[in-house]
């Protein structure tokens, strides 16, 4: 395996990982899944059970208590080295338990998230969990997909990632086909590589993977990651500092008493030393550390009901002094799943369940959204692979019956602008019955600026400043709604040609489509509110210029 692949044209990645544009086999890929392991990133060596329950006495607290049972024992009072070797054999089981439960509740949150990834194998395309994916894979990208391993493309229709976890640029990252000459290019130079834990912005690409695993530029990461020491929390750090100084007050006030009773009350030495040991039990508070544990273990408890899974006890203290939590909207509060709630055909606004192939116009649109798409569905198996807003237009033709594979099969793609968020426009060829048609969808403000037509009952008529008001006003009162709104024309080019963005001009005009992405059920009614307050709000504040992002997250 080369050690530089940016430095080789495509084809070259492609032999030297002996692979090819139809992808691996199934049996190839297994054996290198053996040969090279999961693609995932080793983590540091997990303690076992028994060695997390000896951790529970390396507390300097319990050191001075297991010293003081020790003594009490040598000393024939072993009634109070039973109940000090009880409180703290409690207090580590305790934790122990704590410490395994959480451990098992991330490990299973773990296997539920674990992240999918979509390749070709012997040229078909699938969707496999991202552990599989092995060098010579045939990777899938598009706009809202984490990259799954380092990888060197050899399709690219306008592909931007976004890789501040690697580099710590917030901008997103242009990507090119063309060999890079350079022999010490660093990451952030390497144009036409992706690399796993980026995040596609927009645009699309194929890429050959060529590295998986600790092999990745994010395993060089993670293997620096795991050198490094755990800290301790506040509270540890606290409790340290508290114990330090009462053992040697215990010490120091033991030792003296230990010395005027041996030098001054003539009691025997093995008397006096049972007297200070005695003097060093009840000034030591046995029961704080099974107290601090029993406090946090409670406070683990009543986050776990909320669905909040802590792995270190002492982490709850730190956690209790958060007063802002962030977190990201889609699919957090949102299902990340949009549904088409109305279209907009013909000065009419139309229900999702009255859409009609029967219509001309409500056909035409939603021709146009499984044409002009790259998402995919199988209503057998549920699966849905594709950006949440392709997804939804392509459930519009499954709602009517229509099989977005045949359909496109027998209209296929002849060329493609792929989306970018400065045009706010995706446009796709194809040849139908009326003629090679150059089918686009987008921001509303942006077709609108550049139709010159619009598709009416009777056919196209010249899309006048009255109409285009109309419109205008129909977008906003779906903006309102916290609808996300997409519009939707085509244009007669034909023949069949290489596109330029200058050919994204002279549109008919054909409609609107509102979707929205619905709140999770679990979310409470007050983030439901605001979720949609929150929507309507901004509707209102953008409803000079209706704003609209197409196929990114947000």
């Amino acid at each position: 395996m080369s050690q530089q692949p940016y430095r080789l044209s495509a084809d070259e990645v492609l032999g030297e990982q002996q692979s090819g544009i139809e992808g691996l086999s199934p049996e190839e890929a297994q054996a290198r899944l053996r040969a090279y392991g999961a693609n995932e990133l080793d983590e540091s060596k997990k303690k076992s059970t028994l060695a997390v329950f000896f951790d529970q006495f390396k507390d300097l607290l319990v050191i001075i208590l297991i010293a003081a049972a020790g003594i009490s024992l040598l000393s024939g009072h072993i009634e109070s080295a039973v109940v000090i070797f009880v409180v703290i054999a409690l207090n580590a089981v305790l934790g122990t338990v704590q410490t395994v439960k959480a451990e098992q509740s991330l490990a299973s949150l773990k296997a539920m998230s674990a992240p999918l990834a979509r390749v070709v194998r012997a040229g078909e395309r699938v969707e496999i969990p991202a552990a599989d994916v092995v060098p010579g894979d045939i990777l899938e990208l598009e706009a809202g997909d984490l990259v799954a391993a380092d990888g060197r493309m050899f399709e690219n229709y306008s592909l931007k990632v976004n890789e501040s976890a690697l580099t710590g640029e917030s901008e997103g990252v242009e990507k090119t086909v063309a060999p890079i000459e350079r022999d010490d290019a660093v990451v952030g130079d390497r144009t036409n590589m992706v690399f796993s834990g980026s995040l596609v912005i927009y645009g699309r690409a194929r890429v050959v993977v060529t590295a998986t695993g600790m092999a990745t530029e994010l395993g060089r990461i993670a293997s620096l990651m795991n050198e490094t020491k755990q800290r301790k929390t506040p509270l540890q750090v606290s409790l340290d500092a508290f114990s330090a100084k009462l053992a040697i007050g215990v010490i120091a006030i033991s030792v003296l008493v230990f010395a005027l009773s041996v030098l001054r009350s003539g009691m025997g030495i093995l008397d006096s030393l049972m007297f200070a040991v005695a003097l060093a039990v009840a000034a030591i508070p046995e029961a704080l550390g099974s107290i601090v544990t029993i406090v946090l273990a409670i406070g683990t408890q009543k986050m776990a009901k909320q669905h909040a899974i802590i792995k270190e006890l002492k982490a709850v203290e730190s956690l209790g002094s958060v007063s802002v939590i962030c977190s990201d909207k889609t699919g957090t509060l949102t299902q990340n799943r949009m549904s088409v709630q109305k279209i907009y055909v013909g000065d009419a606004l139309v229900d999702f369940d009255d859409i009609s192939m029967d219509d001309e116009l409500q056909r035409q649109l939603v021709e146009i959204g499984l044409l002009a798409s790259d998402a995919t569905t199988d209503e057998e198996t549920g699966s849905q692979i594709g950006d949440p807003t392709e997804v939804a237009l392509v459930h519009i033709g499954d709602s009517l019956g229509i099989d977005e594979g045949s359909y496109r099969a027998s209209h296929p793609r002849l060329r493609e602008l792929a989306f970018d968020s400065d045009r706010k426009l995706m446009s796709t060829l194809h040849e139908l019955p009326r003629g090679i048609m150059l089918l686009t969808k987008g921001a509303p403000d942006v077709l609108l600026a550049r139709s010159t037509f619009v598709l009416t009952a009777d056919g196209p008529a010249v899309l006048t400043e009255e109409r285009k008001a109309e419109i205008a006003e129909a977008n906003s009162r779906l903006s309102e709604q916290g609808l996300r709104v997409l519009a939707f024309a085509m244009r007669e080019i034909g023949e069949v040609r290489d596109l330029a963005l200058a050919d994204e001009s002279d549109f008919t005009f054909v409609g609107l489509a509102a979707m929205m992405d619905p709140p999770r059920p679990e979310a409470g009614d007050r983030t439901r509110d605001r979720h949609h307050g929150a929507r309507r709000r901004g509707a209102r504040r953008r409803r000079a210029r209706p704003a609209f992002r197409c196929r990114t997250r947000w």
